[in-house]
């Protein structure tokens, strides 16, 4: 197995994101599901740069011509989820947020009465 200066780059990279992802769970900032949500996206990246075979025989499984597209698809989607996990997020916190300055205005009103 010859493996290239980009294979090794991608590698690197995903270690280097494990590593914090290990951080953040460390420090409690991150459950044990989203850890390993992580861990397996970049255990995935790992062996798809380990060997780029296995993409191109799973891109013609499902019908699509190349390897590379199948990345970029899956790329994508996943950035979707992401982000709609992200705005689920934002949104719960600005609610909360609502509710607690609404409460605070409550109780301020009352103190004054």
């Amino acid at each position: 197995m010859n493996v290239t200066f980009i294979q090794i780059i991608i590698i690197v990279f995903a270690l280097f994101a494990w590593s914090r992802a290990m951080l953040r769970l460390r420090d409690s900032n991150i459950s044990v599901g989203e850890f390993s949500f992580w861990s397996m996206i970049w255990s995935i990246v790992i062996i798809v740069a380990l060997f780029p075979d296995i993409i191109s025989g799973v891109s013609k499984l499902v019908g699509i011509g190349r390897g590379v597209d199948l990345a970029v698809y899956a790329g994508v989607i996943l950035l979707f989820y992401l982000m709609f996990r992200l705005y689920v997020k934002m949104d719960m916190q600005a609610r909360e947020t609502t509710k607690l300055v609404r409460d605070i205005a409550i109780k301020n009103a009352k103190k004054k009465k």
